[in-house]
Parts: C-alpha cells; sequence; structure tokens
C-alpha cells in the first residue's frame, strides 16, 4: 500500500476517534420543561430531530429526560414551540456534605400502631432522641406499618440489621440515570448518607445498634445521589415523581438539587430546572406526600442572599452576585417543611443555614464545635451505616453484640431533617394519612418555641459567618417564629397527643 495512503488511513482513523471522543465529552441529560403538564406524543421524534434521544418521560409534570452530544441540541429544540425551556445538567449538581470529623387504646386514624422500646444496645447514645421526646412517644406509637417513608438520598443498605426489618424493597428504586429503576438491591447505598439518615427515620427497635423516630414503619431508598454524594436534576425529577406515583407518605431529602448552590429564576437555563424540580415536588405533595428537606450547612440566611461562591461543586466553584430570585431546592419550594439543626444544649448548630420563610422547625442535627456535651461527648448524630465502608475510628463503630451492624458519628442539617421525617411518620401513623398541609401545621404547632439568641450567645458564632459571602450570622423574629428555629424544636411526643 502507498505510505501516504497508509498516513491518510490513520490520520482518518485518529480523526475519527478525536471525533468519537469529542463528540463523547459532549453528551449529556437534558432537563426538557414544556409549557404544558404533560408530555406531546410527539417528544420523541422532536428530540431526535433537534440532535438528541429521548430517555424518559415524566408525562405527569411535563418534563422529559433527554440526552444529547449536540452542542446545537438545546437551540434546535427551543425552536420547537411546545418547549417553555431546557438546560443541560452536566456539572450541574451539589454533593451532600458528611465529615466523619402500651398504646392508649386504637388511635384517631385507625391505623394499626404499636408501641416501641428505647433499650436497644446504642440506645444510651442517643442524646437526639431523648432532646425531642421520642422515647415518650414510642410508649404511645413506634408507627404502622401502613405508612411508607421514602429516603431520597443515596441509596440504604437494605441489608443492614437494623434497616433490614423495615426496608420495602418494591417501593425503593434507583434513579440516578433518570430513570427509575425498582428494587432494593438497585438502591443500594454506594455512599454512606442514605443509610445514616434511613437509620434516624426507621431503625427497628429490635435489640441491636439504635432505634429511629418511627421505628415500626415503613422504608424504602429513592436514590438519586450517586457515589460521589451529587444530586443531578434528573435525578431528582424522577425521585419525587416514584415517590407521587408509588404510594409515599413522607419523603426526606437531606440535599440541595439545583445546578447551583441557589438556582436563579432569571437565569433561562436555571429556570428550566428549577420549574422541572418544582412541578415533581408540587405532583408529589398532591398525591399526598409530606416533603422534609434540610436547610443546608453554609451557615448562610436563605432570607437573604446575596453571594453564592460554592457552585457548581462538582466541577470549578464559579463566584455570583445572587438575589431572592434565588431559591434552594428542594427547601424552598412552597409546602415543603424546612429543618434547621441544633445540638445538645439547644441553641442552633454552628454550620446551619437558616432563614425566616425558609426554617420551619429545629431538629437535631449535632454541633462539634459549640455543643459537645457530657451527654453528648463529640456533639455528633449517631446513626446506621454501611459496613462495608467500616474505618474503625472513634466516629465509626460496631454493635457490641453484631459486629454486621455499623454506625457513625455524623452532623449536618442532614442529620436533622430525618428527624422531622420520622415524626411525621408518625403523625400519619396515628393520626392516619394527613394532608401534607396538615401534617406540617401540626409539627409546627407541636414545637416547642425558642426565641432568637441573646447577645452572648450570638456571639459564639462569630468564628463561623456565612460560607459564600462572609456575612455575620443573624437572627430575626419572635420566639416560635424566626429564621433560626422556625415554630421551635420538634417535639414527637406533643405532636402525636396534640388534636389535629
Amino acid at each position: 500500500m502507498n505510505r501516504l495512503l497508509l498516513r491518510a488511513g490513520v490520520l482518518a482513523a485518529a480523526a475519527t476517534a478525536a471525533a468519537i471522543v469529542a463528540s463523547s465529552a459532549l453528551a449529556q441529560n437534558y432537563v426538557v420543561l414544556y409549557k404544558s403538564n404533560s408530555v406531546p406524543a410527539n417528544a420523541a421524534q422532536t428530540i431526535s430531530a433537534a440532535g438528541g434521544s429521548l430517555v424518559y418521560s415524566y408525562d405527569q409534570i411535563g418534563v422529559a429526560i433527554a440526552r444529547s452530544d449536540s452542542a446545537a441540541f438545546r437551540a434546535n429544540l427551543l425552536n420547537d414551540s411546545g418547549v417553555e425551556s431546557a438546560a443541560g445538567t452536566a456539572g450541574y449538581a451539589t454533593r451532600v456534605d458528611q465529615s466523619l470529623t402500651d398504646a392508649e387504646g386504637p388511635p384517631p386514624g385507625g391505623l394499626p400502631n404499636s408501641p416501641a422500646s428505647d433499650t436497644d444496645n446504642l440506645s444510651p447514645l442517643q442524646w437526639d432522641m431523648r432532646q425531642i421526646h421520642t422515647p415518650e412517644a414510642h410508649a404511645i406509637t413506634g408507627g404502622s406499618r401502613s405508612v411508607l417513608v421514602g429516603d431520597i438520598d443515596t441509596g440504604l443498605d437494605y441489608t443492614h440489621p437494623d434497616l433490614a426489618p423495615n426496608v420495602d424493597s418494591a417501593n425503593s428504586a434507583n434513579c440516578v440515570s433518570g430513570v427509575p429503576v425498582a428494587g432494593a438491591v438497585a438502591a443500594d447505598d454506594d455512599n454512606g448518607h442514605g443509610t445514616h439518615t434511613a437509620g434516624t427515620i426507621a431503625a427497628a427497635a429490635n435489640g441491636i445498634g439504635i432505634v429511629g423516630v418511627a421505628p415500626n414503619v415503613r422504608i424504602a431508598g429513592i436514590k438519586a445521589g450517586n457515589a460521589d454524594g451529587f444530586f443531578f436534576p434528573e435525578s431528582v425529577v424522577c425521585a419525587f415523581v416514584w415517590a407521587g406515583t408509588h404510594g409515599f407518605d413522607v419523603t426526606n431529602n437531606s440535599y440541595f438539587a439545583d445546578p447551583w448552590l441557589f438556582n436563579c429564576r432569571n437565569d433561562p437555563e436555571q429556570r428550566a430546572i428549577w420549574n422541572a424540580e418544582r412541578r415533581a415536588i408540587k405532583f408529589a405533595q398532591q398525591q399526598g406526600v409530606v416533603v422534609v428537606a434540610a436547610e443546608g450547612n453554609q451557615s448562610d440566611d436563605l432570607a437573604h442572599p446575596t453571594q453564592d461562591s460554592t457552585s457548581p461543586d462538582d466541577t470549578t466553584p464559579v463566584t455570583r452576585d445572587i438575589s431572592n430570585a434565588c431559591a434552594v431546592v428542594p427547601v424552598e419550594v412552597p409546602g415543603v417543611i424546612g429543618v434547621t439543626a441544633d445540638g445538645n444544649r439547644g441553641i442552633k448548630s454552628y454550620y446551619s443555614s437558616y432563614g425566616v420563610g425558609s426554617a420551619d422547625v429545629v431538629a437535631p442535627g449535632g454541633d462539634r464545635r459549640l455543643q459537645v456535651t457530657a451527654e453528648a461527648p463529640n456533639g455528633r448524630v449517631l446513626s446506621t451505616y454501611p459496613a462495608k465502608f467500616f474505618v474503625p475510628s472513634p466516629l465509626v463503630i460496631r454493635d457490641p453484640s453484631d459486629p454486621s451492624a455499623v454506625y457513625a458519628y455524623l452532623q449536618g442539617t442532614s442529620m436533622a431533617s430525618p428527624h422531622v421525617a420520622g415524626v411525621a411518620a408518625l403523625v400519619d401513623s396515628w393520626f392516619g394519612h394527613l394532608s401534607p398541609g396538615r401534617v406540617a401545621a401540626l409539627i409546627g404547632q407541636t414545637a416547642d418555641p425558642i426565641a432568637c439568641p441573646d447577645a452572648a450567645t450570638l456571639a459564639l458564632y462569630a468564628p463561623f459567618p456565612a460560607l459564600d459571602n462572609g456575612a455575620p450570622q443573624t437572627c430575626q423574629g419572635g420566639i416560635g417564629n424566626n429564621g433560626w428555629y422556625g415554630s421551635g424544636q420538634v417535639n414527637a411526643l406533643s405532636a402525636i397527643t396534640h388534636s389535629p
């Protein structure tokens, strides 16, 4: 063969390979938001004509997930008059932050309930449960098997001895790709964060390890966070539609789901993702799902945002000025119960974000800086953890009677939110499947009010300004209605003994 022809062939092959690599590098998922609340019948064809492929259609909310390697895909798609907006999701995620640094007669709602004990091997270490009066609540009810809680997180370890009795495999799903894959195996936790939050909600009262807030309810893992702890928009949309179509009563959401920490609705691409996620959450709420979410760990005032220098945190953060046109998902979506964190001294955790209008209640999330006490010697919250991630440490321990039962101490609003989700599950168990609005109102009405801190206490937070803009932490509002504590600290006993 002529050497020039051979060389030309090699160069052509190299060019083809380079084109394939470049094309692959451009390939990403897109959230496609339609103007109507349904996906058109010809969506697959129009998406294909624009240079992509339909991955999954969420017809209930008018959102489709598409994939394309064409740089022109979004522009082409926006020529479709039925498309409101579209946004690529590569590089648009936030990552969870976990640092290892006898019943009195039948309940009013008519569901089967039974009490639970708080005498498991590691129960004495659960200062957080005593702080919100779950042992007293358990003397009345540990929850009902008729109630299903979804932990939208990084999955959960369905083999953990303290979770396995309560795991609902049929209603578990892996949503990481934007397409639900059913089953607890598919939703297995490859990060650890989800197993920890799941234990706070529903660890069984079985003599092993700890006892969750609602130890008798069923819990399903809805895996929306990947192994690195990133939650992409298509995963979040999938998770809420799954919850809304599978009979869930409550979901816990210990993460942020946005292309940026603050998702600005005055930006066309960010608005597409904000609206898609908002529609999915609203759909779930309309099906009776109580949505509980963490406030965040930025020490920031979500009611007065000025700067975001954190995100996108899976690539290179970009500092930008922001305003109240920018919001955090899911905690700032209407109807979502927003949860700040406190520690064993009963004051806000140093890291917890806050804000009038987004903070509804506070719950134990731990605090290793300001609230190390005799009862909480490392300040953190103990809960279940996957055995496959066990590394001997003062913060990672085994049950003394079962080496396969592993537990970890963590802190964060991620740890606070599942306490409230567990209380919501007890409320639904005792009073019988209430509407999300009634559950939220009951939790707020029965919380123990906490006032904004006095000057001496506020001074303790001076070393911990907002991570994004460096602003000092401040508290606005009166007792029972302020930016740090909302209505107050959630109270499990009061919530189930108060008339709904």
